[in-house]
């Protein structure tokens, strides 16, 4: 399966997994929040990645959220999973399953908790490639997963041919433009972090899984379109009023931020699963803070083809 067999572009928010006060799944409130997404117009569904809490979750429940995920999606947008797991086995497995139920492809995440060198993390990749025939997104997340997935990484596995795309959320845009020039556009690239996403679509990217696009996913896919029309004037127009919420996408705990905007707009509940805990205090108004203060000067959105 080559780059070409693939069509993901666009915003894909990292859709948060929903839970009821007592830490239980609420599938059906997942769903809803999926549904709503695909009615604002995303281009696509990620679930069980960072925002979706995939290590706080079992197998079962992350099956059966590929399957609701599905089911809101109708057809008419990918659904990538999440595949975030402690050893090759593990994520070998998970990517079996993944591919059983029927979801459009996986983000496949380095070996969890131990530091790989470098030909450790291109050997659990390459792994879980031959496991499964789905597309492969290589997600790069080093300030929170601790292995760094480099341009020289990715280069040695461009042989794998149903890994086809890369999201880095280093933050470091210079890695786009050396993925090119060490194998051209032999992978399809995304964003990964939300705070450099205009200046990701400069050097090549051609979709952004977002965090924030869970609360604002209209303003979300807007920006996304706005870039790369190359509309700049009305891009930076709009970045600069998003960027203090897409800044919660680069904290530690922007799964608690990012679900807590959601629950303000009133697209889901805050509740996440420990050993994440509710915002509280100062860090809880802060947040409040930025999102009333958007919601203050929302702009009126430029037409885009939405």
């Amino acid at each position: 399966m080559s780059k070409k067999a693939i069509h993901w572009s666009g915003v894909f928010p990292a859709v948060s997994t929903q839970f009821r006060r007592d830490y239980s799944l609420d599938l059906d409130a997942t769903h809803a929040v999926m549904k709503n997404l695909v009615k604002d117009g995303v281009s696509g569904l990620v679930v069980c990645g960072s925002v979706g809490e995939n290590t706080s979750l079992t197998t079962e429940e992350k099956l059966q959220i590929i399957e609701v995920a599905k089911d809101a999606a109708g057809g008419k947008i990918p659904v990538i999973a999440g595949v975030a797991e402690f050893t090759t086995a593990f994520a070998r497995h998970m990517a079996k399953e993944a591919e059983r139920v029927g979801v459009d492809g996986i983000m496949v995440m380095p070996a969890l908790v131990y530091s790989s060198k470098p030909h450790e993390t291109a050997a659990h990749f390459r792994s879980v490639a031959t496991a499964t025939d789905l597309p492969i997104m290589v997600y790069n997340n080093p300030p929170i997963y601790k292995n760094d997935v480099t341009p020289e990484i990715l280069a040695t596995l461009a042989d794998c041919d149903n890994i086809v795309c890369f999201k880095d959320s280093s933050g470091d845009t210079r890695r786009f433009i050396d993925l090119r020039n060490a194998v051209g556009d032999r992978f399809v690239l995304f964003a990964g972090l939300d705070d450099v996403v205009v200046e990701s679509i400069a050097v090549g990217a051609e979709g952004w899984i977002s965090g924030m696009s869970n609360a604002f996913p209209r303003e979300g896919e807007t920006l996304f379109r706005l870039a790369k029309q190359q509309r700049y004037d009305e891009a930076m127009a709009l970045y600069r009023w998003f960027m203090p919420l897409l800044h919660l996408d680069a904290r530690p705990d922007l799964v608690q931020c990012i679900k807590l905007c959601e629950a303000l707009l009133g697209r889901g509940s805050e509740v996440t699963r420990p050993p994440r805990l509710a915002l509280e205090g100062d860090t809880r108004a802060q947040v409040v803070a930025v999102v009333e203060q958007a919601l203050a000067t929302r702009p009126q959105l430029p037409d885009v083809g939405l």
